[in-house]
């Protein structure tokens, strides 16, 4: 038979679908979203135990006193285990599913019990619906409206909706014919034999339907828990993929107290609503001789006035509450201002540790966060869609490449804050004789041929299954079980405990390399390949919508030590308590929130240095780095407590005052070529503090809509497009002599193209020019330059390395500058900025103009408020 590619028909149409009704989605995705939060303020937003007595009310309405007492017992142990926040928010997602169901079904099984085309018709739909895996719904669902509580709230709709349509049938195809054609002969019409003969008769089964679609809606909270729905389905999804077995208890228990509270009252509310129902309830108490007074239910109004007055007792209370609730402390700190940051997190142990880490540095900086636990793939779709705005646990490039490749175009990389990683192959250290992945070679029966794996999605495991067994002809002897990370820690526990052989996949870093004695099994034929990076991962537009945020985690780093002992101090902290082990971590490490999320005037730009008071005299010649560099470090040297002096001078006489001594230091030393001169005759008098820039390069460069020219090689026959011209700057350049002696000739371009010798400033006015009138042309420019900054240039590449190799740009000062300056040494051999960081702080400084550059640089500093903490640390 040949292969139907009826997933590749699904997918397709999953992507028309996406581009071309996306409105759609949106707007029911606001629906419903808009629902749920109004039902969830209301539940949500009273005093717990007010609340729980409004529901113990409505069972004594419903059921009497003993069931109301249960009642209030049940709802006031969630509140005890710390879970009603969470409860409520899966009972607003309950009613909300359940109302819609019950619009939709129960009209839908009376047409069905009207019309037997009908009938016929929806039969084989409804059994899709409820024999489909309800893991299934989850995919659409979150594919067209991102993670959250609406693709929760649309797969528990398909999901509850069979029974409700099917009883609702039923029921109406029960009632005795006889009866209907009674009603018929006497007149009656066919909507006044619904209402008055087939619905009251048929109600005990409809009601029976829509108690069952209620439980089904429960039943999904765990499944909604993965794709972001929250509630006690996020809680039971943490447990189980964490292995928190009290976390699961408490949140179970939880959820079997929704779920009888619920199947108890919609059984009961029968008996108010149906004719016969009140006729047994009544039969019932009437029979009963004692203990009357538990059967006793009070009047409809009795009830609806007790639920009035808790309710609006709860509601003055939320309303006192409010205005009591604590304020943040303003000033340099609140940075965030109330800016909702939403944060999503694999339940990786690295992953739990960052994220909840930025939650309590966000939360110091003045930012509210939302936090949600999701599988990878439901993750990186939520992040995609904007829904998510960063997460932490993005292993680059093999484990998670399948979602870089899938959604990198609607996502940015902030880059890595922790690695290399390491994949591997671990047994315990009691299994002797493998050491190495060739050893499990003929072992197979004493691993019973199996490697325990995590998810068949993650990448190493393909990287497993692909690379790794044939590499070490382990194909045929083992199998690979895929499970969970949960489930496979589990086995690796139990093995343990009971002395067994046990060979799992792991990777570091990993708690469970602290909490057992295993070995790493060795990998000689590299089969594993390189360690990773862990990324931080944006949506597209973060960066606009939380600068702040997004720098301080393109500069967030942690080393080995820090993550290890953070994850122990949350694993030490318990489950549920993951920010109170961040706190504690805080507290060990003081300074550390300064540091990774540093503000404007904070502590790290206002402290004064151990030399403060010092004058520090530095020089310069104009070029732009040179005049970037200096009057940046004269802003920072000023705010920890220097005096400072800044000369314009030459080369010449700049590098004789440091030799002399009557300057400090110069920032713009080009080694080994450029100054080479002048460091040969005065290096006996100078120290050189190292590199903060480098490798420099001379380049060709055109404007980027230039089609078709990436190459120095792309220009030979291309000397129409550019009027036969490359615009150069003063002819005593040294890199006009490099242009016109070897890299013409190099790449055949001598007779084709003449240099125009100028100066800088005619060339950057002549390429100014030609963008603004999207014209072609060739200039010659180096990096650094502002001008990257400021237009979209490409630089020609240089196949052929005619220009040579790139320099460094130093810190030179006078020989005695670290006796003199032993602080502001230390910091010096430890500058450095990125081409980005340099050429936006020359775009800052010609933007202010000439006479402005102090000024400028300070704005370029407010614009990174962490520089001056970063760049001239003190204290800690």
């Amino acid at each position: 038979m040949p292969r139907l590619s009826f997933g590749a028909w699904v997918e397709d149409a999953v992507d028309w679908l996406q581009s071309n009704l996306t409105w759609i989605f949106d707007a029911i995705k606001t629906v419903l979203g808009g629902m749920y939060d109004g039902v969830n303020a209301v539940l949500g937003g009273g005093e717990p135990l007010l609340l729980a007595g409004i529901f113990a009310v409505i069972a004594f309405w419903l059921r009497g006193v003993i069931p109301a007492v249960l009642t209030f017992a049940g709802f006031a142990l969630i509140d005890s285990l710390a879970l009603w926040d969470e409860a409520m928010a899966t009972l607003s997602l309950v009613v909300v599913a359940a109302v819609i169901t019950i619009v939709i079904a129960v009209p839908t099984g009376i047409w069905a019990a009207r019309n037997n085309r009908v009938s016929a018709a929806l039969r084989p739909v409804l059994d899709v619906m409820q024999t489909m895996p309800a893991f299934v719904y989850l995919i659409p669902g979150v594919m067209f409206f991102g993670v959250g509580v609406t693709p929760g709230v649309i797969a528990t709709i398909v999901f509850a909706m069979p029974p409700g349509v099917r009883m609702t049938e039923l029921g109406i195809r029960q009632v005795d014919g006889e009866l209907v054609e009674a009603a018929e002969a006497f007149g009656t019409t066919p909507k006044h034999t619904l209402t008055r003969v087939q619905l009251p008769l048929a109600l005990p089964t409809i009601m029976a339907g829509i108690n069952q679609v209620i439980m089904l809606a429960l039943s999904m909270v765990v499944i909604g828990g993965m794709a972001g729905a929250g509630g006690l389905g996020e809680k039971v999804y943490a447990a189980i993929t964490q292995l928190q077995v009290g976390l699961a208890a408490e949140s179970g228990i939880a959820v079997v107290i929704l779920a009888m509270y619920l199947d108890r009252m919609t059984g009961a509310l029968n008996e108010r609503v149906s004719p016969l129902g009140r006729r047994a309830a009544a039969k019932v108490a009437a029979g009963a001789r004692r203990l009357k007074f538990t059967h006793y239910k009070p009047g409809t109004a009795v009830a609806m006035t007790g639920v009035v007055v808790l309710a609006l007792v709860a509601g003055g209370l939320n309303i006192a509450g409010s205005g009591d609730s604590k304020a943040e402390e303003a000033g340099s700190a609140n940075v965030g201002q109330g800016q909702k940051i939403n944060m999503g997190y694999i339940p990786w142990d690295e992953g739990i540790a960052s994220t909840f880490l930025w939650k309590e540095i966000l939360e110091q900086r003045g930012y509210e966060t939302g936090i949600t636990q999701l599988d990878a793939g439901p993750l990186y779709s939520g992040v995609a869609r904007g829904d998510i705005d960063f997460q932490t646990d993005s292993w680059l490039p093999t484990t998670h490449k399948d979602y870089w490749d899938k959604y990198s175009g609607q996502l940015d990389d902030l880059g890595s804050w922790y690695g290399p990683t390491s994949l591997e192959l671990t047994v315990p250290s009691y299994v002797e004789g493998i050491d190495s992945l060739e050893d499990l070679k003929g072992q197979g029966k004493k691993f019973d041929g199996k490697i325990i794996g995590i998810e068949a999605s993650a990448g190493m495991m393909g990287t497993l299954n692909k690379k790794v067994l044939k590499e070490y002809g382990l194909e045929g002897e083992y199998e690979v079980v895929s499970s969970s990370t949960s489930s496979m820690l589990a086995e690796l526990n139990a093995s343990i405990k009971k002395k067994e052989p046990v060979v799992v996949t792991l990777w570091s870093p990993h708690w469970a390399y602290g909490k057992h004695d295993l070995k790493k099994l060795k990998d000689p034929k590299g089969a594993w390949g390189k360690g990773e990076e862990v990324h931080t991962v944006a949506h597209k537009g973060f960066a606009k919508k939380a600068p702040a945020v997004a720098k301080w985690l393109k500069d967030f780093e942690l080393s080995e030590k820090q993550l290890t002992s953070l994850e122990n101090e949350i694993q030490n902290a318990g489950q549920g308590q993951e920010q109170d082990g961040v706190r504690t971590w805080l507290e060990k490490n003081p300074g550390l929130v300064d540091k990774l999320a540093p503000v404007p005037g904070g502590a790290g730009g206002s402290q004064q240095g151990k030399d403060a008071g010092k004058t520090v005299d530095m020089g310069y010649f104009p070029w732009d780095e040179a005049i970037a560099s200096t009057y940046l470090w004269q802003n920072m040297l000023e705010d920890r407590g220097y005096k400072t002096t800044v000369k314009q001078l030459d080369p010449g006489p700049l590098y004789t005052g440091l030799a002399q001594g009557q300057l400090d230091v110069q920032f713009d030393s080009w080694l080994p070529t450029t100054h080479k001169d002048y460091w040969d005759r005065y290096k006996e008098n100078l120290t050189d503090l190292g590199s903060w820039y480098g490798p420099t390069s001379l380049e060709l460069s055109v404007p980027s809509y230039v089609k078709g020219i990436d190459s120095l090689e792309d220009l030979k026959g291309q000397g129409k497009k550019f009027n036969g011209k490359i615009i150069g700057i003063e002819s005593s350049a040294g890199m006009m002599g490099t242009l016109n002696k070897k890299v013409l000739k190099e790449y055949g371009l001598e007779g084709e193209y003449e240099v125009v010798s100028s100066s800088t400033s005619s060339m950057l006015a002549e390429l100014n020019r030609s963008i603004k009138k999207k014209e072609p042309v060739v200039v010659t420019l180096w990096s650094p330059h502002w001008a990257y900054g400021k237009h979209d240039l490409k630089k020609l590449k240089d196949p052929k390395g005619a220009w040579g190799k790139g320099e460094q740009i130093h810190t030179v000062a006078k020989k005695d500058f670290a006796k003199d300056f032993p602080e502001l040494t230390g910091w010096l051999k430890d500058f450095e900025l990125s081409e980005a960081q340099l050429a936006s702080l020359e775009v800052e400084i010609q933007k202010g103009g000439a006479g402005k550059e102090k000024e400028s640089a300070r704005r370029w500093m407010d614009a990174n408020p962490d520089v001056v903490a970063k760049l001239a640390p003190v204290g800690g």
